[in-house]
């Protein structure tokens, strides 16, 4: 909703602080937890042994593999097995971890060198046939522990699935802490996939809207309002440096990069009303026009082979999602279920739509299959906004309001395609906005 929202704001703004990533790692200590909800349709039970050595190491490795696991929606993690004395080189008893309904077992160990680093090391068995499927040998700094973890369990799920694992990637979103009694305070957040380690990349008592992530993972595009309008910045998550990209007079938002990263297509007001230009990453040139319309036309996102946009325009009288091919600027609408549809997001193998629509006074979570047509509802949520596909497509991450304990709490939650299997992330307190998923970051473990 708030991207919407973009090109209607005419606020005072002021007053921010920029704060490179690597000053403030372990800037934001969450305890590690996992909240999934929902079986679905087939999974494989897995059972993830506590590595050897644990107990002494900084993070506990098994519990961080078995949540990234749970939460991707394909696995079941069985318990029972008793792990005592087991590692890597261990031949476990087939019959005991067979009768606990495992079909894969993950055994490892951890060990602190003279160095200070930890030696890492592991091997996954079938259970079924008790023949080894792989081993891991790394080493990691007591820093680079928890990241560790995540390429393991994404070496885990490439192995059984066949398809890239996103543990070891990362997120971004916004939150907005103060109220009536405190002055505002908003911060853009980097994070792990689980919502863990959460490091503030900027922060401000300024609206900070609009988050997005290039192909790369190395740089975010976000709107500030720190010079009392809405302007484009480029941001680089590792040192904090960055660049103005889209100033111009009246409203710069929902920055949204090309697959190319070599350009963004942005929503400016500059030439009168909301509408859609193409601008460099980098901020230089002239920008190039895209739709020339009488409405508002705003929230574009590329689609993955970059020769078209979807974006949102009431146009038609209410908002809808339309798809824009960029040679020739003509433009179709695609979403037809409800009268108001915002927020698109397309899957990276350019198959499916995420979308919010409202329904009454509710914003839903929808996913539509652009081939057919269909369109599924995803939550039982009434305040859903912001989707994004994990970069593997095969979960969604949003925002959304849920009841604990009978009241209400703003929460960042993924999803599966189907909807059958929600985790809710760790955050940072606050106000949680439009959260964006990242891209792979790592070349896979083999």
């Amino acid at each position: 909703m708030q991207k919407y929202a973009d090109s209607r704001i005419s606020q005072k703004r002021r007053g921010m602080i920029l704060v490179p990533m690597m000053a403030l790692a372990g800037a934001a200590h969450a305890q590690f937890r996992v909240e999934v909800s929902g079986v679905g349709a087939t999974q494989l039970p897995i059972s993830v042994a506590a590595f050897k050595g644990e107990e002494a190491a900084p993070q506990k490795l098994g519990s961080i593999i078995a949540a990234d696991l749970m939460r991707s929606g394909v696995f079941r993690v069985v318990d029972g097995l008793s792990s005592a004395g087991l590692d890597e080189s261990s031949r476990p008893d087939w019959s005991k971890v067979r009768a606990i309904g495992a079909e894969t077992l993950l055994l490892g160990s951890i060990s602190r060198l003279a160095d200070g680093r930890f030696d890492v090391r592991c091997r996954l068995w079938d259970v079924v046939r008790g023949a080894e499927l792989g081993t891991q040998a790394l080493l990691a700094s007591a820093a680079d522990l928890r990241y560790t973890a995540h390429r393991l369990a994404d070496w885990i799920y490439e192995k059984l699935t066949g398809d890239k694992g996103v543990a070891a990637t990362r997120i971004a979103y916004v939150t907005k802490t103060g109220g009536a009694s405190a002055a505002p305070r908003f911060n853009l957040w980097v994070a792990d996939a689980d919502g863990e380690n959460a490091n503030a990349a900027l922060a401000s008592s300024e609206s900070i809207i609009s988050p997005a992530w290039s192909a790369n993972g190395q740089l975010l595009a976000y709107v500030s309002f720190e010079s009392r309008k809405p302007v484009v910045y480029v941001h680089e998550v590792i040192s904090g440096k960055r660049r103005v990209v889209a100033n111009f007079k009246g409203s710069n938002s929902a920055p949204a990069w090309s697959p190319n990263g070599q350009q963004l297509v942005v929503t400016l007001s500059r030439d009168g009303g909301s509408q859609m230009f193409l601008i460099a990453a980098s901020g230089a040139g002239e920008p190039r026009r895209l739709s020339h319309s009488s409405s508002i036309d705003t929230e574009a996102v590329f689609a993955p082979d970059g020769q078209s946009i979807y974006f949102v325009s009431d146009r038609g009288g209410s908002p809808q999602i339309y798809r824009m091919n960029l040679s020739s600027g003509a433009a179709q609408r695609v979403s037809f279920s409800g009268n108001y549809n915002i927020s698109p997001a397309i899957s990276p193998d350019g198959t499916k739509l995420a979308f919010v629509t409202r329904v009454g006074g509710a914003f839903k979570l929808m996913l539509q299959d652009l081939a057919s047509g269909t369109v599924t509802e995803l939550t039982d949520t009434s305040a859903d906004e912001s989707p994004s596909f994990s970069p593997n497509g095969k979960q969604i991450i949003y925002a959304t309001q849920t009841s604990v304990g009978g009241r209400w709490q703003e929460a960042l939650m993924t999803t599966t395609l189907d909807g059958r299997v929600k985790s809710r992330l760790t955050t940072v307190a606050g106000d949680i906005r439009e959260p964006d998923w990242g891209a792979f970051q790592s070349v896979p473990l083999k």
